[in-house]
């Protein structure tokens, strides 16, 4: 066991960390989101269905959760960092592929392998982070490394729409390329070798038990259950974003649509904020307020009104980003051991409503337009917590 003492925030090596992590994590939430904004003129580019685009989305996060538990088990028995670096590199490699095929089917492959690739990333770095960061500032790192993932899923978007509209859709993913690679190699100069990591001696066995024990546990299906409907609402608003902007009576270019993405500032400061109100008056109650924003902020968006949807976005950003923040940091209180496998089991079910939202919910925007579409996303997070905070009041009767 390494005695060093783990990096506090006046050290050099707590930042090459964080600074180290969160910008592969940029790359990836980036890779992640690029194709999202794309997705009207791939139907066009490809002659496929709505629906069969949005697979662009829904396979790659199939991948991603195949990836968090693959890759889970062998960065606790290989290290970190490796896990890092490589994710990162064939991440940005496999865009190559992309942009040079003309087959709709092979995107679809490439983008499964992708996400599985990516998983590297997520995977290894709250862990990473844990390991090597002292425990006074470990809440820190963690809060800056979010911060990073939100910027990436912003700038993907945003990158990607504009040039797609300016330029081409292909040139935008030969730009995640080479910034992937320039990216990998910052990470070979800048991250540092684990230190404090300790390879897990268990059995593979023995961890996917790990997972069964939480599976059994109540109060985190509730929590696994928040999650995937947090990001069910929040990825169906995003996804069918570009299709009803760039229809009438909107008639936007995708490069127009892109601005909006940075309504994703308002989730970057809104997690870091309600988590420093939540330690203060309690986890519960802010989650709440960050439900009912998200909710709101889905109903401003159903008038024909630019500026509503704006703000509504902007609304949208702020409830989620806060209440995803609190659920995610819930999960180990809730967990009595095995908290890793705890936190992997919570990315999984998140990355599960990523997946319904880009895809299950698209008959939905087929019959029903941008109201249905906007009104389920409102309606289903509020519902699904007062049948929580229902729950907890039978639970607490009866006893």
């Amino acid at each position: 066991m390494n005695l060093q003492a783990k990096s506090t925030i006046r050290e050099l090596r707590f930042w090459r960390i964080v600074i180290g992590l969160g910008i592969a994590s940029v790359l990836i939430f980036a890779a992640m989101y690029a194709i999202q904004p794309l997705l009207p003129i791939l139907t066009k580019q490809f002659n496929v269905s709505v629906s069969t685009a949005s697979l662009a989305m829904s396979v790659n996060t199939i991948g991603l959760i195949f990836g968090l538990v693959i890759l889970g088990f062998y960065s606790d028995r290989m290290g970190r960092s490796v896990f890092v670096k490589i994710s990162v590199l064939v991440t940005a490699l496999l865009f190559i592929p992309m942009f040079m095929t003309n087959s709709f089917t092979i995107i679809l492959v490439l983008r499964f392998i992708q996400g599985f690739a990516m998983a590297g990333v997520l995977a290894a770095a709250l862990a990473y982070i844990n390991e090597e960061i002292n425990e006074r500032v470990v809440s820190v790192a963690t809060a800056l490394y979010i911060s990073f993932n939100g910027t990436g899923g912003m700038l993907g978007r945003f990158v990607t729409g504009y040039l797609a509209e300016r330029w081409s859709w292909e040139l935008s993913l030969q730009l995640l390329t080479v910034i992937g690679v320039a990216v990998f190699i910052f990470l070979l100069v800048v991250l540092p070798k684990s230190i404090h990591f300790e390879p897990s001696v268990e059995s593979i066995k023995k961890d996917m038990e790990g997972f069964g024990i939480h599976l059994k546990n109540p109060a985190l299906l509730i929590v696994f259950g928040l999650g995937i409907v947090l990001q069910l609402s929040f990825t169906g608003m995003w996804t069918f974003l570009p299709f009803h902007l760039t229809d009438s009576p909107f008639s936007m270019t995708l490069d127009e649509v892109s601005y909006i993405y940075f309504a994703y500032a308002f989730g970057i400061i809104g997690a870091p904020l309600a988590g420093s109100i939540a330690s203060k008056v309690g986890m519960t109650p802010i989650r709440f307020i960050g439900v009912i924003l998200l909710a709101v902020g889905c109903l401003l968006t159903i008038p024909t009104t630019l500026p509503l949807i704006i703000i509504g976005y902007c609304v949208i950003c702020l409830g989620f980003f806060s209440a995803h923040s609190l659920t995610a940091a819930s999960v180990s209180k809730e967990a009595t051991h095995h908290k890793g496998s705890a936190s992997s089991l919570y990315l999984v079910s998140y990355y599960i409503g990523m997946a319904a939202g880009s895809t299950l919910v698209t008959p939905l925007w087929q019959f029903a337009g941008w109201t249905g579409l906007a009104m389920f996303s409102a309606v289903v997070p509020v519902v699904y917590v007062l049948l929580i905070r229902l729950r907890r009041r039978v639970l607490s009767k009866a006893q």
